[in-house]
């Protein structure tokens, strides 16, 4: 009886285990093809790529790419959507961790120059692409995305409480479009300075742009 106990047991680990490689394979399915979607509508448009195309980046079938989406405007909402919360909860993180609203701001500026130069698809994709997504993808988007804006309004308000919320929700927009501009005119070949050097200089021209 033991025994079988032991072989049950063991029949069950198996299947949980095939279970949970399984289901691994099919998130780092999904995660490439969200990758290789975002380098695609950057470089492409979102008009210009095919479910077929999405497929062959990854080394699949065009559908095989319905086992993980709906169809390609699911893979623009997750793309959008994933980056937004992303952005969210980074903010939130670097936040809970900083002692005072300086080094909150510098911890708010440093994560975004971090996912601007790392993410630079998702943002050409954003800029171009988001009036693509229905109405209730749309929203969700937008709303995460006010929510992060929120953070540095009010972390800006800690620092300058002489100035007006308006003007402070203005800066941190003028902000964002420094650094999600940047990103993209350094790739251009040839004028790319050093990561180094480029995150520097977005962390410097941020800061002097909010605090002035």
């Amino acid at each position: 009886m033991a025994s079988t106990l032991h072989t049950d047991d063991a029949v069950v680990d198996a299947r949980g285990l095939a279970r949970t490689e399984r289901g691994r394979q099919k998130a780092d399915r999904r995660a490439a093809i969200l990758a290789a979607a975002a380098t695609l509508f950057a470089e492409h448009g979102y008009a210009g790529v095919t479910i077929e195309d999405l497929g062959a980046a990854v080394g699949v079938s065009g559908p095989a790419v319905y086992r993980h989406f709906s169809g390609k405007s699911a893979v623009l909402a997750a793309i959008l959507e994933g980056a937004s919360r992303a952005l969210l909860d980074g903010a939130e993180r670097v936040l809970g961790e900083a002692p005072d609203a300086a080094s909150a701001l510098r911890s708010l500026i440093r994560f975004h120059v971090e996912f601007a130069l790392g993410d630079a698809d998702v943002i050409a994709v954003q800029d171009r692409e988001l009036e693509r997504l229905d109405r209730d993808a749309r929203h969700q988007v937008r709303l995460l995305q006010r929510r992060y804006v929120e953070h540095w309004v009010d972390t800006l308000s800690r620092l300058r409480p002489d100035r007006a919320e308006t003007e402070l929700r203005f800066r941190a927009h003028a902000a964002f479009g420094l650094l999600n501009s940047t990103p993209h005119s350094a790739r251009i070949p040839g004028r790319r300075p050093a990561d180094g050097t480029i995150r520097g200089i977005l962390e410097e021209m941020t800061w002097a742009s909010l605090m002035s």
